[in-house]
């Protein structure tokens, strides 16, 4: 297994198959910005691969494909039939935008893809071209309809609440979610790079409990997949609310997860600059062996906690550059 010097076990791997993106959300990429990876910079599905196949031989099981917008990666399908057939890979997830999945949710069920999440911060088709720059709102909900109609199951809606933005679409969303059958998560805006810096967030506590009388909700211990979301569910209907709160309650003791660039930089911490490159060890023809003792080193640099509240202007690097 992979464990940190804090006792972690690190169960999840989020990779970045490119840092570009087709909308220019306002909390995410900076208007104007094109300071992008140059793709002979990505790492090759080859690369990729040697990565999953030694994660998974140390124990990390759970994998997510994210971007920027990952389904404007070529051959995303080819890519994803690869590494659901390596041995250890139990999970291997989406996040995306919508905007191209109708084009690709069929093929993507067949390639051995478990599960989605889909990037939705509004029902208003106003709301959303006012918060992607974009009017994709035809396209997000025709790309929901042909997961569902794929067979994707537990669909879960990711909605990033800022304050002033679209606070009034938290219960059309919530509607939205239960007459689908989507799993609804509400997360809490991270000041990640300048755009994220420049919103507002909230505290979602109080929407927690306002969400929970009016609904009848209640805490649940079901598991939706590896990631830090605290579920509440109303009893009988089938319908869940995960909460995402990295500012007002933070989950650090329990972090299980790293991240890797669409370059191939292992990132230890969103909020933190704890980074360890691949690539260079990856072109040089590096065994699995040799990479095993690389990621027990890259792991053991992994800090307790993020600095959002503490240092809410450090971190420059924005999120598509991250890796989701």
């Amino acid at each position: 297994m992979l464990i940190d010097q804090y006792g972690r076990i690190i169960s999840y791997l989020r990779l970045s198959l490119t840092d570009k993106c087709d909308l220019r959300c306002s909390y995410c990429i900076p208007e104007g910005f094109t300071e992008f990876e140059k793709p002979e910079h990505w790492l090759s599905f080859d690369e990729i691969e040697q990565v999953v196949r030694v994660f998974a031989s140390l124990g990390t099981s759970r994998f997510r494909l994210t971007g920027g917008e990952p389904l404007l990666r070529k051959n995303i399908v080819d890519l994803t039939a690869r590494l659901s057939q390596i041995d250890g890979v139990n999970d291997l997830s989406l996040s995306t935008n919508a905007t191209q999945l109708s084009r690709y949710a069929h093929d993507l069920r067949k390639a051995g893809l478990n599960r989605l999440n889909v990037s939705l911060d509004a029902i208003d088709p106003q709301t959303i071209k006012r918060i992607t720059h974009s009017n994709v709102a035809t396209k997000v909900f025709d790309g929901l309809q042909a997961a569902k109609d794929a067979g994707f199951k537990r669909i879960k809606i990711n909605m990033v609440v800022m304050k002033g933005i679209n606070e009034d679409q938290i219960d059309p969303m919530v509607q939205f979610c239960h007459d689908n059958h989507f799993i609804l998560r509400l997360i809490e805006l991270m000041p990640m790079g300048l755009s994220a810096q420049s919103q507002e967030g909230l505290n979602i506590q109080p929407i927690i409990e306002r969400l929970s009388k009016e609904l009848g909700l209640v805490p649940s211990n079901k598991v939706f997949g590896g990631g830090p979301a605290r579920y509440w569910e109303k009893p009988g209907s089938g319908f869940s609310i995960g909460y995402i709160t990295p500012m007002s309650q933070h989950f650090c003791e329990t972090c299980n997860r790293v991240r890797m660039g669409v370059d191939g930089t292992l990132y230890m911490c969103l909020g933190n600059d704890h980074e360890y490159p691949l690539k260079p060890l990856l072109r040089s023809g590096i065994s699995d062996d040799e990479l095993r003792q690389h990621l027990r080193q890259a792991i053991n640099i992994k800090p307790f906690k993020h600095e959002f509240v503490e240092k809410p202007k450090k971190m420059i690097r924005i999120m598509s550059m991250t890796g989701g």
